[in-house]
């Protein structure tokens, strides 16, 4: 499911379930022993998908344990995400010579608990959300957007080290069809300096099925300008 939304050159793995045994190092099971079973499944099964993902690249097995604000440590000179919700877990792995970050989520395609959306969104968001078509075609807007955001998050941390604020990125969506399609999410803080420019628009693409909303950010190596990062697919309106 994931890998409609990725450009190529990522490696991913995801499941749908967290069946079998774990397969995870006793640091990674020592990170989570106080957890709760449904924590500890997730921990374990998303480690399984990044292994997974990181075989294909010619990387080793190894623990993959949680840094600062819990975002995963991978190996040197490799960029990835992982994600879980409920009915999915899923990780992306690629080299740092591809790709500088990346950053995916996972949502239930269902509406945000109420008063949610009013923290998450910017006036100008909730405006575009509240005309986008694809929400008239029944996409649960508000939880995509939370889901992009999140997807943003993912993608600007690693480059920066510090907390990227709901209201510090302003997220606009076009589609390809009525479950799938683009956005842009303009910074408006400065953005991370990659390849001596500053990239002050991330760019990532969504889906809607069986039941979920999955969104992905990939930034390049190499085409990065003053004003973009992932190209993705060209430019469409907004559905």
């Amino acid at each position: 499911m994931i890998e409609d939304i990725l450009p190529p050159g990522i490696r991913f793995a995801e499941a749908f379930d967290d069946a079998g045994a774990p397969d995870w190092f006793p640091e990674e099971e020592a990170a989570v022993a106080r957890a709760v079973a449904k924590r500890r499944g997730e921990f374990a099964t998303v480690r399984r998908l990044a292994r997974t993902a990181l075989g294909e690249l010619g990387v080793p097995r190894m623990p993959l344990l949680p840094g600062r604000r819990g975002a995963p440590q991978w190996p040197a000179g490799i960029v990835g995400s992982m994600t879980h919700c409920a009915g999915y877990r899923g990780a992306v792995a690629t080299r740092g010579t591809e790709f500088v970050s990346v950053g995916i989520d996972a949502e239930p395609h269902e509406a945000l608990p109420e008063g949610v959306l009013d923290v998450v969104a910017r006036p100008e968001e909730l405006e575009h959300l509240a005309a986008w078509p694809a929400r008239g075609a029944g996409v649960s807007a508000d939880r995509l957007l939370f889901s992009a955001k999140e997807s943003v998050f993912k993608t600007w941390y690693p480059l920066t080290g510090r907390e990227l604020g709901t209201e510090e990125a302003s997220i606009t969506f076009t589609c390809e069809t009525a479950v799938s399609g683009s956005f842009t999410a303009r910074l408006l803080v400065p953005g991370p300096v990659v390849g001596g420019r500053r990239a002050d628009l991330f760019t990532g693409r969504w889906t809607a099925r069986r039941g979920l909303l999955l969104t992905a950010v990939a930034l390049p190596a190499v085409r990065i300008s003053a004003h973009t990062a992932y190209d993705g697919p060209a430019r469409l309106p907004a559905c």
